[in-house]
């Protein structure tokens, strides 16, 4: 892949570059595109190369300022698909980057196409968007799925790039070959959610894959507040007590333990079946329960959000500082020490249960596929949001590798 160029759209920080570049797999970068003035930084610290800014000037009104190239790959803005924003995809003025990308398909045809995006750009809400994705990019030549290709780099073993991270995303994978064939045919997706060579995703270790920064090398800008911890050994008291033999795995709400059941006219049903629940595991464990609220009186005080605990660690051991815990809107989620959450470009930074502290900047870039040599934002909040917005490099080059060595075999095939 050497002799083949390559254009980073939607740059952020460079994944795609490291995936793609000198480092990854051999290519030449010709142009990159970036908005941020502070991801545009910490992509010029790392590749060497200013990305140029707003890709809409540069590609519309008769402008075509992205030259010729081999590979156009990008992660174009997530936000109008997010389940996380009000999901109004091409409504969105974000949106329509899309048609900024088609131009430059248009104008340069490469040879191939490469576009990420989050899970939910394929979900039930966005079915117009994806068609209208599927049919633009055929109507240019592109031979490209209908069916969305998802993947996490937890599915790929460590040797090919995988992390330990869940990270479920949408890859457009496209190669061109003129608009005859790319709209009488519908492939079948190059990538599929399930995991690659063997690999069984619940051996991965954070400890022993990521790794886990020794605690000496970790500063105190990591620790847990006090009122952090305080939720979560409230939390682990009514575990080591609680008479149920699997722990629920409904979210467990504090203001569902009362007496009477109460359901509000016109609650959806799966909220109603959350309050039934939990009424029920009250009704059970009363007395434990009773006596757990009464030693912490403040409890009905915590935040609405530290009042639920999402149990999602199965039958692992029930004491959330063995697990990865994530402080969400939703509750507290806790999950075993194998793999991250997927990483979010808000504060919503992972906890590391058995090191009691928050995952650092460096671990977040190893989650990503970043080597330790990759010069990150000095702010953490600035690092933690690059991160959370970028791609895994693993699963790009694994992507890519798979596309090109899919074509290879396809053109062999037809002589």
């Amino acid at each position: 892949m050497r002799h083949l160029r390559f254009v980073d759209l939607f740059a952020g920080i460079g994944g795609f570059h490291q995936a793609l570049g000198p480092e990854g797999l051999g290519m030449e970068c010709v142009f990159a595109s970036e908005i941020d003035l502070a991801a545009a930084d910490v992509y010029e610290w790392n590749h060497g190369r200013r990305p140029a800014g707003d890709i809409r000037p540069l590609t519309e009104d008769g402008v075509m300022a992205v030259p010729e190239h081999d590979v156009l790959a990008a992660g174009f803005p997530c936000q109008p698909f997010s389940k996380s924003g009000f999901q109004r995809g091409f409504a969105e003025t974000r949106g329509t980057l899309f048609f900024n990308i088609c131009s430059i398909l248009e104008a340069r045809k490469p040879q191939y196409v490469v576009l990420e995006n989050v899970r939910n750009l394929a979900g039930p809400r966005q079915r117009e968007t994806w068609a209208t994705i599927v049919r633009s990019l055929r109507d240019l030549g592109y031979r490209v799925s209908s069916t969305p290709a998802v993947f996490s780099p937890h599915l790929l073993p460590p040797e090919m790039g995988g992390a330990p991270q869940v990270r479920e995303r949408v890859f457009v994978l496209g190669e061109y070959v003129g608009r005859a064939m790319a709209t009488a045919q519908d492939p079948a997706p190059l990538l599929r959610p399930v995991p690659v060579e063997g690999w069984d995703p619940r051996s991965w270790d954070l400890q022993r894959h990521l790794p886990v920064e020794p605690s000496t090398a970790v500063g105190p800008a990591y620790a847990l507040r006090p009122d952090e911890r305080r939720w979560i050994e409230t939390w682990n008291e009514l575990l080591a007590v609680l008479d149920e033999e699997r722990l629920p795995g409904f979210p467990v709400w504090v203001d569902s333990f009362t007496d009477v059941l109460h359901v509000p006219p016109g609650t959806p049903a799966w909220k109603r079946n959350f309050l039934v629940k939990n009424h029920d595991l009250y009704m059970r464990n009363r007395g434990t329960i009773d006596e757990w609220l009464d030693r912490h009186d403040g409890l009905r005080a915590f935040p609405a959000s530290r009042r639920k605990l999402e149990w999602q660690a199965q039958d692992g051991d029930r004491d959330l500082w063995r697990h990865v815990l994530h402080f969400r809107p939703s509750g507290i989620r806790v999950k075993q020490a194998t793999y991250a959450p997927a990483l979010v470009a808000i504060t919503q930074t992972s906890v590391l249960g058995p090191q009691q502290r928050r995952l650092t900047p460096r671990e977040a870039a190893r989650l990503q596929g970043l080597p330790d040599t990759f010069r990150l934002h000095p702010k953490d909040s600035v690092a933690y949001k690059q991160l959370g917005n970028g791609v895994n490099v693993g699963v790009v080059k694994h992507a890519v590798s798979t596309l090109m060595g899919h074509s290879a075999a396809r053109r062999a095939e037809a002589g």
